[in-house]
């Protein structure tokens, strides 16, 4: 079996993929429509330069058009589904339980873009530290990392499963 990677995509689930799409419509659509009449009705009140609801529509019609950019760039740039990662290696999409070294708890989470914020488990980037040395890791293995403290500590991967939703 041929093992394909792309770190160049986000790998999202079809239920992030439709949220950050209905964000990004309404954005590009009604919201810049709601931002154009905000801004309208405060440039309406007079003098620009002492005008706060004016500088704040402006503002935040800013704030829109750089989310209206990110989500762009997200979409544009993702692919829907697993990553192709084999059962047992570690990758984006994987939910992995893991143990600490010298430690008997195990933790679980999933291994994906913040996108996925919102699943039922908590989510770890790839671009993590340790999303990064677990990366590619096969069941059984161990990885070394830096603590944001600059001490590294090393984890044992326990399992590394497609997430499924639930």
């Amino acid at each position: 079996m041929t093992e394909t990677r792309d770190d160049t995509f986000t790998w999202l689930t079809q239920e992030a993929y439709d949220r950050l799409k209905a964000e990004l419509d309404y954005l590009s659509g009604p919201g810049r429509v709601e931002i154009a009449k905000k801004i309208e009705a405060a440039r309406e009140e007079g003098d620009l330069r002492e005008n706060g609801g004016y500088h704040a529509a402006k503002d935040e019609q800013g704030m829109r058009e750089a989310r209206i950019r990110q989500l762009t760039q997200i979409l544009e740039t993702s692919r829907v589904g697993e990553a192709p990662y084999a059962e047992g290696v570690v990758g984006p999409g994987m939910t992995v339980t893991i143990r600490f070294a010298g430690d008997e708890d195990e933790v679980t989470f999933l291994l994906a873009s913040r996108e996925e914020v919102g699943s039922p488990i908590d989510v770890y980037s790839p671009k993590s530290p340790l999303g990064s040395a677990i990366s590619g890791k096969k069941v059984g293995e161990t990885a070394t990392y830096t603590l944001p403290n600059g001490r590294a500590t090393t984890v044992e991967i326990l399992e590394a499963v497609p997430y499924t939703g639930g």
